[in-house]
């Protein structure tokens, strides 16, 4: 049996509803596949914690957190008791920097029974490979001066390892799925950075003949996205860039409620973490109608990572039968509460195991549809 440790860290607000609805879901999995146990051990980390202890995890959090497998995380910020930069620097991309998670995965796509603010949608189904280790979120610059003479400085690092390593993934993904990587630039707008990711772009474009590529600047992009986002497969984004990207894609979809994403750690070293975009939403904390779409995708995608593409799957095919069937939280228009949404996938998943899925390998998606 294969035991995977995951790093439960709920945070604040919804994430300490959505992140239990989907460890529970893993748990469902982890019993419909003999061959699986999820080992989980919870962190309190979040906003409630600084303000007791006065930082967002202890000094030796990261060492704490660097032999487990993966790390789950539900949510970081209340602008009530934490500024932003303090809790989003003290936690999350504290651990995506310290852990070389230098790769974030954003998919979007139509899901049956959600509806899309498109008239028109398509059926889109993009995914979104945002660098994310340096570019416009590099922490180095600084401030002079005071009152109307103040000065800050942001500066945008773009190494050609890092924007390298960023679309080779993205064509590695690309050519997994529909062959066609986009890249993401304003060239025409930004002096340096830019042109040096369009040439960047170019060179390792030449190395994957079978894929079809093109480059669009990031305003007319954004609204391709609104208008054509069938057009697109793979995107290949800066830091900044792509995270604006992947919450136009939530949106599209229907709710930032349903999106999820991924840190990809590639050499090893360290675990990978898994997130929904969404954040803490205080404005329906402890109203039990939290979507947990998004953390359990977010789980779909770890499996994923784990090798287990299959429940993975199968895992999807399942939320998108619920959501089909029309048990949906009020985010996307629906009138269930996040528990409803949670055990109504747990039945299914059970309802699919009793069609005879064992570890050895029956077809998971098949079963589903039989």
């Amino acid at each position: 049996m294969k035991t995977l440790k995951i790093a439960n860290i709920p945070g604040d607000g919804i994430g300490k509803e959505v992140v239990p609805a989907a460890t529970d879901v893993l748990k469902a999995i982890s019993d419909i596949h003999g061959g699986l146990k999820f080992e989980f051990t919870n962190f309190p980390w979040s906003c409630e914690y600084y303000l007791e202890h006065g930082e967002m995890m202890p000094e030796d959090g990261l060492e704490r957190l660097k032999d487990f497998d993966s790390i789950f995380l539900g949510a970081v910020g209340n602008l009530k008791l934490v500024p932003d930069h303090i809790s989003l620097w003290g936690l999350l991309i504290k651990i995506r920097r310290e852990f070389e998670q230098v790769i974030n995965i954003r998919p979007a796509k139509v899901l049956d029974g959600v509806r899309s603010p498109l008239l028109n949608p398509k059926d889109f189904d993009l995914i979104v490979v945002r660098e994310n280790s340096e570019g416009e979120y590099s922490s180095v610059g600084g401030k002079i001066y005071q009152g109307e003479d103040e000065i800050a400085i942001q500066n945008a690092i773009f190494s050609r390892k890092g924007t390298e390593r960023a679309m080779r993934f993205a064509f590695e993904l690309a050519a997994k799925r529909r062959k066609r990587v986009t890249s993401a630039t304003k060239s025409n707008g930004i002096y340096y950075s830019m042109p040096f990711w369009d040439n960047v772009f170019e060179d390792v474009s030449k190395d994957y003949p079978e894929i079809s590529t093109d480059s669009q600047h990031i305003d007319a992009l954004s609204a391709f996205f609104v208008t054509h986002p069938e057009r697109f497969d793979v995107i290949v984004a800066s830091n900044l860039f792509g995270d604006i990207l992947t919450d136009l894609g939530a949106a599209i979809m229907g709710s930032v409620g349903i999106a999820p994403a991924a840190n990809i750690n590639v050499n090893g070293k360290y675990p990978s973490m898994f997130e929904p975009v969404h954040g803490s939403a205080p404005d329906i904390v402890g109203k039990g109608i939290a979507n947990p779409i998004g953390q359990i995708w977010t789980a779909k995608m770890m499996l994923d990572h784990f090798g287990e593409e299959e429940l993975g799957s199968t895992l999807l095919d399942v939320v998108e039968s619920v959501t089909r069937d029309g048990f949906l939280t009020p985010d996307i228009g629906g009138k269930h509460t996040t528990k409803e949404v949670t055990d109504e996938i747990i039945n299914r998943l059970k309802a699919v195991d009793k069609k005879g899925i064992t570890s050895e390998g029956a077809s998971f998606s098949k079963l589903l549809q039989s």
